[in-house]
């Protein structure tokens, strides 16, 4: 017999939720999809990592890490200004500054690690994670790279929150209509975008039952991770 107590706990827990969630949709108010963003070529900033390689022999090869400062430090010519630049602008006034030291040289910077600039993918996916923005990239591009929706994903009203000149807009993407092939929601990416994909209400209700019916069950885990690390050893 199911004890009283657990079933009014029960109830309360279905009405929160169920205010919750009309609460979410009363309180909802998308913007219009926004225009593509003009994407430039990528400018470093801190905390990129560089690989800098200075012609002829004998070579010269640093890796440099742009500072908070925004700038990187090379032997012979001291600090140089990175961020805010391309590689190719970085690699000419590194050539420029090289050339009172080095007959004719020739200099290349590649972006080693991008760190400086991307978007938030989390929710109901694959592997919700952060991963740098260094090309032109659409939502179901970004979905496509943390695995994409699980199954219970709400996949009709995939958020997009963006924030810039102190304001924040949320964008709806549909990816059931992306799919279908209308690509009218799958807005272009801008730096600092995050993607949220939300459950359904029943994953909703599902984990929050769970969570009421075993509200230790992670505690448990743990305990059994570490006991079998010691019978292990």
């Amino acid at each position: 017999m199911i004890d009283p107590s657990l079933q009014r706990r029960a109830g309360a827990t279905s009405l929160s939720l169920f205010a919750l969630f009309a609460l979410a949709c009363a309180s909802t108010s998308p913007a219009p999809p926004p225009r593509d963003a003009s994407f430039s070529e990528y400018r470093v900033g801190a905390p990129d990592q560089l690989m800098i390689v200075i012609l002829p022999d004998p070579s010269i090869e640093r890796v440099a890490r742009v500072r908070p400062d925004g700038m990187i430090s090379l032997d012979l010519i001291g600090d140089v200004p990175a961020a805010g630049r391309t590689v190719n602008e970085i690699a000419s006034d590194i050539q420029a500054r090289v050339s009172r030291f080095k007959r004719d040289p020739s200099v290349t910077v590649q972006l080693l690690d991008a760190l400086s600039t991307g978007i938030s993918v989390f929710g109901e996916v694959g592997q919700p994670s952060t991963f740098p923005l260094v090309k032109r990239t659409r939502v179901a591009e970004a979905l496509a790279q943390v695995g994409g929706p699980r199954p219970f994903a709400r996949t009709s009203k995939i958020r997009v929150i963006r924030s810039g000149g102190g304001e924040t807009a949320v964008y709806l993407v549909n990816l059931n209509k992306i799919r279908a092939g209308d690509l009218s929601t799958n807005i272009q990416l801008v730096s600092g975008d995050i993607i949220y994909v939300e459950p359904t209400f029943i994953a909703k209700f599902g984990y929050a039952m769970n969570a009421l019916l075993f509200p230790f069950q992670p505690l448990l885990g743990f305990g059994t991770s570490v006991a079998g690390s010691f019978v292990g050893n």
